[in-house]
């Protein structure tokens, strides 16, 4: 991986930079429970409206990665964060999502969060679910059948979390 990688939140109207890599992970139908076909709108919506922030990882002028971080729940749940990563296809297995994590967590950190808390993580997803163990993650349940695999068809999430 590039040691030029810069990690910067976006400001809204940045969401285009990260939308390709939005639109290829989740047209793929295997990692996120997001419609296929989401809408550009939709997908910005989703990540840009607060609490939500995002970030991208920059190589140069290109996004290669971003990731969304809000707390978890609002009230007495928002001293957990939540985050979503997401790489893009062309960029993988270069140790980009790593970086995106462990930015997360200090970010996560600093902002006076306790704990981090991933809330969907699919299954079948073994290269996530051994990079969020890496970075110090537990499966702490299982939902049975929860995500509609576009292979594989119904398979379970889990819930991964990890104190800071």
């Amino acid at each position: 991986m590039s040691d030029t990688l810069v990690i910067r939140q976006l400001a809204a109207e940045e969401f285009d930079k990260l939308w390709p890599i939005f639109r290829a992970v989740v047209a793929a139908g295997d990692t996120y429970s997001y419609p296929p076909d989401i809408t550009f709108e939709q997908a910005h919506d989703l990540w840009m409206n607060a609490p939500s922030r995002v970030f991208a990882a920059f190589e140069g002028d290109t996004v290669v990665g971003g990731y969304m971080m809000r707390p978890n729940q609002p009230g007495l749940g928002n001293h957990v964060a939540n985050a979503g990563y997401m790489v893009a296809p062309e960029a993988r297995g270069r140790g980009i999502a790593g970086r995106l994590c462990e930015d997360s967590l200090a970010r996560a950190r600093r902002e006076g969060f306790a704990a981090m808390q991933f809330n969907f993580v699919v299954s079948t997803n073994d290269v996530a679910i051994a990079l969020w163990k890496k970075h110090g993650f537990s499966i702490v349940g299982t939902i049975p059948r929860a995500f509609r695999h576009a292979t594989r068809g119904p398979v379970d999430v889990f819930v991964m979390h990890r104190a800071l």
